[in-house]
């Protein structure tokens, strides 16, 4: 088997270098607003629900503790979150966006959908839904398996 049939078969290289490529896409389009790609899932996340624990967040974006605590750390710096003591338990950290990240959540989410746009040009919209339907089966078999 050469390398070439390999990589043309293999579901999980196809998918890492879809995901590569649309994170160097999103990159390029989001530098201007001072974001990084590792700190997009963050951002949609809260974007979706502010104030969740740090614990919260890694599960929802799925990195560990560690990743997270320096991500947040940049992200801190960055002026897009501010990371403050759970009212209710003093142990735990809540993460919250600040005002500069919000007034970013317009267009960092037009940044996006571009890309998404981009990345499926050329495909009706049934075959865009289901490429996002088997991604989700394919996913949920992947973490069943945990």
């Amino acid at each position: 088997m050469t390398d070439g049939l390999f990589r043309g078969e293999s579901l999980g290289y196809q998918v890492n270098h879809l995901a590569r490529l649309l994170a160097q896409t999103l990159a390029a389009r989001i530098a201007p607003y001072g974001v990084v790609p590792g700190q997009f899932a963050q951002l949609l996340v809260l974007f979706e629900e502010d104030g969740l624990t740090q614990r919260e967040l890694c599960d929802r974006v799925r990195i560990e503790q560690a990743t997270m605590a320096k991500t947040l750390q940049r992200m801190q710096r960055d002026g897009l979150v501010r990371c403050d003591p759970d009212p209710a338990d003093k142990r735990r950290i809540r993460v919250y966006l600040t005002d500069h990240a919000r007034e970013l959540q317009p267009d960092l989410v037009a940044a996006a959908q571009s890309v998404n746009a981009l990345a499926v040009e050329g495909l009706t919209e049934a075959e865009a839904a289901g490429y996002l339907e088997v991604t989700a089966r394919l996913i949920g078999n992947l973490e069943s398996a945990r």
